[in-house]
């Protein structure tokens, strides 16, 4: 599960971890959809790329004290992210989560 600790909101209850170079490469590639309980957490990350996707995605850096330290609504498909050097992971999600759950930059998440 992931919680937002700061707005007492529920991320995801479906959490996949991409923690081998060859997960975290795939990411989400081949994909049609992540359901709204879904997430996949990339780590270590501290970008990532939307080649070969099908879907726009939201996703969410924190550092190692896992504390948001950036953020993307709405990806879409063959787009890059920012970089963001003091990431120790992404978390990526159904397009619309960030905003559906008010997610801001410096909220602290739980990942269970």
């Amino acid at each position: 599960m992931i919680k937002n600790l700061t707005r007492q909101t529920i991320l995801a209850t479906c959490v996949e971890i991409a923690h081998t170079p060859l997960k975290r490469m795939r990411g989400l590639v081949g994909r049609l959809f992540l359901k709204p309980t879904e997430a996949l957490v990339i780590a270590p990350c501290q970008s990532i790329h939307m080649l070969f996707m099908k879907f726009p995605i939201d996703v969410i850096f924190l550092d190692d004290k896992n504390k948001v330290i950036g953020q993307r609504a709405r990806i879409k498909p063959f787009q890059f992210s920012a970089i963001f050097w003091k990431s120790a992971c992404a978390i990526e999600l159904p397009a619309g989560t960030i905003e559906l759950t008010h997610t801001q930059l410096g909220d602290q998440i739980q990942i269970s």
